[in-house]
């Protein structure tokens, strides 16, 4: 058991006393908060907190170890700056697992140009582990999709990335100039992992269904073989690799919505936001929010409003 991150989660139940405020606040699911605690009370053979009632309360060993917790997870914290400074600074940066590689690389490249003296190191993680991640301190800033619920961050500005459809090249649907989503019906459909991206996940097949495609079932991942199988469609930026066809989407109903988040701003977190968004506009095909024009579509028979 990551004793640290328990008595992290921890700390927030103590200070909200309500789970699932805590679980907002840390920008996960309350179920999954409610075993960590309770893997916590099992590793220490305690009761931390008192359920009986509608109000959560701390017990007395709760109240007690809320002071020794926020002493450790201190020590822990000075401990890793200390670390970091005698490797020289490092920027820990979460990025989604499924943005291009030649992004991260035009990241990491415009970043160290500003600033030298500091080391990007990047890992792949949805935006709900980022969250969680920057609640621990275990990154630094991370680039999420909106919409995000998670009280304490604050946000870069937001930029907007129009979503086409990848098909494999044989699909019929290939040939066509543009692609309504409801000549999808049918079709199984490719995404983020539900648990990864829950506000994406939801924004866009609320749109789907709005335009008449209901997908016969949704699979999570972030490569492209349901794809390339022809067992699959996903949406995505315009994007050229063997094997797939991307087609626009007939009035550009599907869009991603991402910025950079951070809890406690620096200098060098301010520069990333900054590189971020020059190298997202540049090169993963972003606009400012509100700078993409949607186009009406047309709806047809059975489509619901």
């Amino acid at each position: 058991m990551d004793l640290v991150r328990h008595l992290r989660y921890f700390m927030v139940v103590a200070e909200e006393l309500h789970f699932g405020n805590a679980a907002i606040r840390l920008g996960m699911a309350q179920p999954p908060l409610s075993q960590r605690i309770k893997r916590l009370e099992e590793e220490l053979d305690v009761q931390l907190f008192d359920r009986s009632s509608r109000q959560v309360r701390l017990t007395e060993a709760g109240r007690l170890l809320v002071v020794e917790a926020r002493e450790i997870v201190d020590r822990v914290d000075r401990m890793r700056e200390l670390v970091r400074q005698g490797d020289g600074a490092v920027l820990r940066v979460g990025v989604p697992p499924d943005l291009a590689a030649v992004v991260i690389a035009a990241l990491v490249a415009g970043f160290r140009e500003s600033n030298p003296g500091v080391r990007l190191a990047p890992a792949e993680i949805w935006t709900a582990d980022q969250v969680t991640a920057l609640a621990d301190g275990a990154i630094d800033v991370g680039i999420v999709r909106h919409p995000v619920t998670a009280p304490g961050l604050h946000f870069g500005q937001v930029l907007v990335q129009p979503q086409g459809v990848l098909l494999a090249e044989d699909d019929p649907l290939a040939e066509a100039a543009e692609v309504h989503l409801a000549d999808l019906a049918g079709r199984e459909l490719l995404m983020p992992p539900k648990e990864g991206e829950p506000g994406m996940h939801a924004d866009l097949l609320a749109e789907c269904r709005r335009h008449g495609y209901v997908p016969a079932q949704v699979h999570s991942g972030a490569g492209l073989g349901l794809v390339l199988a022809g067992a699959a469609v996903a949406f995505a930026p315009r994007l050229e690799s063997p094997g797939v066809a991307w087609r626009p989407l007939l009035g550009s109903p599907l869009a991603c919505r991402f910025s950079t988040a951070w809890r406690s701003a620096t200098v060098a977190i301010t520069d990333f936001s900054a590189v971020a968004v020059r190298t997202l506009k540049e090169r993963a095909r972003m606009a400012d929010d509100g700078a993409t024009p949607v186009r009406r579509v047309s709806r047809r028979p059975g489509v619901l409003a």
